[in-house]
This record gives structure tokens, C-alpha cells and sequence, in this order.
């Protein structure tokens, strides 16, 4: 199989799908991998470092595109790239179709197979291949709704953690999944006073377990929510139904009730987004004002830290990439089921009957 590494063209993302040493895997699986020369860049991986993994350095991603049996990406193909899209190619990434129908109309309409990392779920319903970037994401949000409650961002001057004498940032997290969790225990961990809100106890109960004392956590029913937001500093969002677009947990209404100055962290955006005030921004300008109301909605978050991220996605796609280039998708799909739940597209239909619905 030949297996191509192309430069992600989606603004301000600097990861890239592929480490050197997951490349130097499967070559040594006797696969042959196309590098988009750099195409690692972002994330301090010289072409170098590739070429002597053994991979093949190409100056044109076309080039890449048109001779791979598999292209891996980091997110959903651009308008630019659609034309690079056709019969009989696998693209393996996040794809997140149900918020961009565009990028689901163009894998119809190509013929190619689109497998998707978001909605590759075990039986315990978790989400390994979405796993490291919710926590990167829940743990980066925190830290840029600090920055977003200082004065010069357009904050309300809080510092999160408070001092001595002085309370500290009241700040509400929607969702206790990977993402909701993990901004949680940082948060708690820089001294706010957090709330974590879910709709299923099993999760709140383990967050207790494990923090207990160190932030409270709620039933989330819609009241409470929104109840909690106005008194709120900083809200995170970090609801997630895989393959479907995010439900909207607080309304123009609600967040134009909330104090002045106070700030929204969208991390279900490239779902869609969890407040209805959300619009999807870019890492070179990333928040936007609404109502008093600082937002921040970056559909890439993780690719703030992109060598982190992609150390991180290179470790649990890589298995998975071994299979697909080792066997047929039949093949790979008998060896480990959850790849079913991956494949959103293929041959001109939308198979995954939870993207279907959601994309009507």
C-alpha cells in the first residue's frame, strides 16, 4: 500500500497526521509512505527526520493525493482539496461531517472512502481515536479562558485561581466526557471553583471519586445550566454525540443574561458548537464578542500545541493505519469492529446511519 502525508490545508493547523518513527512502522510493514515535503513543519518534524524513516518526499501534495492508495489527515478536507478526491482512495481523519455538509457532499460525489476518527467507538462507548485530542482540548480550555477573563483580552479582570482573601473564578463545565473532564481537573487545578455538569451520573460520580472537595458536580438539566452560566465567569463547553452535531446547551438568550466580561470556551465547534452565539474562529484571531460575553470557538484547538497533538494522534491512529494497509476495510473491519462505526462514506452513500440522520 502506499500511504500519503499531505499538508494540512485547514488555517492556523500546524499538526500533521503521521510522526517520523509511525512512518519508519509501516515501511518497515513493507508499506511505501509519501510525504508532502514539509508537511511536518508545524509541529517541528524536518523532511529530514522523514527521509530517514524511509518515507518518500513529494514537493506537490497532487502529486501525494493522486498516488496514494490512503491518504491520513489530521482534519476534513478543504475546498481546496476536493478535487483531489476520488474512486477507490481512503481518507483516514477527522471528518466531523454533520457540521460541515460540504466536505460530506464532495466524498458522495467522488466515490472515495471517508473513515473517520471521531466516530470510531468501542464497546464501552469510548472514543479512542478522539481521546487525545479531548485531552489536549479540555486541558488547553482553562488556560484560555484565563487569558480571555484578563482586561486586555476583554475579560472581566479575574485572575481564575483568586489570592488570598479574594474568591476566585466561578467556572462551569457542560459535559464530564474526556474533554469536560479533563478541563475540569485543570481548572480545579489552578484553583477556580468549578462545576461540572452531565446529564449521566456515572461520570460525575467518578470526577467525585477522584476530586472530591475539589469541584462540584450537577445534574445537567437545562434550568441548572443556564442558572449556573449567569453566575458563571467562564463557561466551557464539552458536550459530544459522536456523529452527530453538538445539542446546544445555552441559548443567545441565556448568554446575554450572563455578567459582563464573562467568557465562553466552545470545544464541541467542530461539532456544530454547544452555544447558539458560536461561530467557528481561527487560532490568528481566535474570540469575538457577543452581548459582553468573550467567546472563543478555534475548530482546531489542539493545533495550538501541534507537536504534542500529533505525538499524541499518531499513537492511537497508527494501529488502526496498519490494518487498513494491511488488509481490505472488510478485513480490517472483521479484526476490530469498532472500524464499522468509522466508516462515514463509501462508494457515493453516507453508510454511518448516525451521520446520515444528522445530516438529514
Amino acid at each position: 500500500m502506499r500511504i500519503g502525508v499531505v499538508t494540512e490545508a485547514k488555517i492556523d493547523e500546524n499538526r500533521v497526521a503521521l510522526t517520523p518513527a509511525g512512518a519508519e512502522t509501516l515501511i518497515g510493514d513493507g508499506h511505501e509512505v509519501l510525504v508532502h515535503s514539509g508537511a511536518g513543519a508545524g509541529s517541528q518534524f524536518s523532511d529530514d527526520e522523514y527521509a530517514l524513516a524511509g518515507a518518500k518526499l513529494v514537493d506537490e501534495a497532487a502529486s501525494v493525493w493522486s498516488d496514494s492508495d490512503i491518504i491520513v489527515k489530521v482534519k476534513e478536507p478543504q475546498e481546496s482539496e476536493f478535487g483531489n478526491l476520488r474512486n477507490g482512495l481512503i481518507l483516514f481523519t477527522y471528518l466531523h461531517l454533520a457540521a460541515y455538509p460540504k466536505v460530506a457532499r464532495a466524498l458522495i460525489e467522488s466515490g472515495a472512502t471517508g473513515i473517520a476518527y471521531e466516530t470510531v467507538v468501542l464497546p464501552d462507548r469510548s472514543l479512542p481515536l478522539l481521546a487525545p485530542m479531548s485531552e489536549v482540548a479540555g486541558r488547553m480550555a482553562p488556560q484560555v479562558g484565563a487569558r480571555m477573563l484578563e482586561k486586555y483580552s476583554g475579560g472581566r479582570g479575574i485572575l481564575l485561581g483568586g489570592i488570598p482573601g479574594v474568591a476566585p473564578a466561578k467556572v462551569v463545565v457542560v459535559g464530564a466526557g474526556m474533554a469536560g473532564s479533563n478541563a475540569a481537573q485543570i481548572a480545579a487545578g489552578m484553583g477556580a471553583d468549578v462545576t461540572v455538569f452531565d446529564l449521566s451520573p456515572v461520570p460525575l460520580r467518578r470526577l467525585d471519586s477522584v476530586y472530591r472537595g475539589a469541584l462540584k458536580t450537577r445534574i445537567g438539566s437545562p434550568a441548572d445550566i443556564k442558572a449556573a452560566a449567569r453566575e458563571a465567569d467562564l463557561v466551557i463547553g464539552a458536550v459530544l454525540l459522536p456523529g452527530k452535531r453538538a445539542p446546544r446547551v445555552l441559548t443567545a438568550d441565556d448568554i446575554s443574561a450572563m455578567k459582563e466580561g464573562s467568557a465562553l470556551v466552545d470545544i464541541a465547534i467542530d461539532q456544530g458548537g454547544c452555544f447558539e452565539t458560536s461561530r467557528e474562529t481561527k487560532h490568528s484571531d481566535p474570540t469575538y464578542v457577543v452581548d459582553g460575553v468573550v467567546h472563543y470557538a478555534v475548530g482546531n484547538i489542539p493545533g495550538a500545541v501541534p507537536r504534542t497533538s500529533t505525538f499524541g494522534l499518531t499513537n492511537v491512529t497508527l494501529p488502526y493505519l496498519r490494518l487498513l494497509a494491511d488488509h481490505s476495510i472488510v478485513e480490517a473491519v472483521e479484526r476490530r469492529p469498532e472500524l464499522k462505526g468509522g466508516i462515514n462514506v463509501t462508494g457515493g452513500e453516507i453508510v454511518n446511519p448516525v451521520v446520515a440522520e444528522a445530516l438529514g
